[in-house]
């Protein structure tokens, strides 16, 4: 497979500064280890589960947040291992990984992990908008009413099979702006917590896709402006809103740094940047945190 030289040059900077997270023993016969990364798991955080299970399993799936999780067997570390996410929400305390193996002499051999996630504060943080989009005039609201729509049809819809391939990449070769989480204050008015992350990004700067997958969706959208999304199978979504340009259509396959569009300043944005977001079955994580996993090879 081609690697584009900014998936080259992007995956040799990040490799600098990753932190080490701790990798899954190989399991015996009869049992089981989970570890996961990264190892303070916060509310917000995309998490890498890694599983060391029964020899005998030949496939294994695990529910996490009230989600089905399906995972996929590496023979470089001997472990079975999936993304998933930890809702903003997320109260601190322990939470349960429910693990279920099949196998040729038992179609269910089962395990469950307590996993414990911390409390992060995220900062407050107010801004100065166009007034059209903290209060919309009445002859918009139908498209709003319509792009909402098409938007939980689309999600609802993600492809069932895992299309990512390594580490997800930054989607643009430049610092972060606006970071995930914060609690947003429109014109004064409260809003949802930010959802993504705002990367410093001039108009027509490239943006390329994080990984593999299939083009969701490509158009323009009231909120955030000339958007993509790329669907990475079984829920995984990352989405590239206030583009200038779309360079892809929906439908298409695209590659890891494969170039989706330009940045640019269209829908509700204060000004010329990119916001990144990732989304797993529903929930909205800290882009930060699935740039930094390291998945198995």
């Amino acid at each position: 497979m081609r690697i584009h030289l900014f998936s080259r040059i992007a995956l040799a900077a990040i490799v600098l500064w990753a932190p080490v997270f701790p990798v899954a023993r190989i399991g015996t016969a009869d049992s089981w280890t989970v570890t996961y990364q990264p190892s303070n798991l916060v509310n917000g955080s995309a998490v890498l589960f890694r599983v060391a299970a029964p020899s005998s399993i030949q496939a294994l799936h695990g529910t996490w947040a009230d989600r089905t999780v399906d995972f996929r067997f590496s023979s470089a570390c001997e472990c079975w291992f999936a993304i998933a996410g930890v809702d903003l929400d997320t109260r601190p305390g322990k939470h349960t990984l429910q693990l279920k193996g099949s196998a040729k002499d038992n179609p269910e051999l089962t395990f469950s992990d307590e996993v414990v996630v911390h409390e992060k504060h995220y900062p407050l943080s107010s801004l100065t908008v166009a007034p059209k989009f903290v209060q919309p005039p009445p002859e918009v609201q139908a498209r709003i009413e319509e792009e909402q729509a098409l938007k939980k049809k689309l999600f609802a819809e993600v492809l069932p099979q895992t299309l990512w391939v390594g580490r997800f990449l930054p989607p643009v070769r430049t610092g972060v702006s606006g970071g995930f989480g914060a609690a947003r204050v429109l014109n004064g008015v409260k809003s949802r917590p930010h959802e993504g992350a705002d990367y410093h990004a001039p108009i027509g700067t490239t943006v390329r896709a994080s990984n593999r997958g299939t083009v969701l969706l490509a158009r323009n959208l009231y909120y955030e402006g000339n958007c993509v999304a790329v669907d990475h199978g079984q829920g995984l979504v990352t989405l590239y809103m206030h583009l200038s340009e779309i360079k892809v259509r929906e439908g298409q396959t695209v590659e890891s740094g494969e170039v989706l569009g330009l940045s640019g300043n269209t829908g509700r944005s204060t000004g010329p940047h990119l916001h990144f977001a990732v989304r797993w079955q529903g929930l909205y994580v800290d882009p930060g945190t699935m740039i930094a996993i390291v998945p198995p090879n």
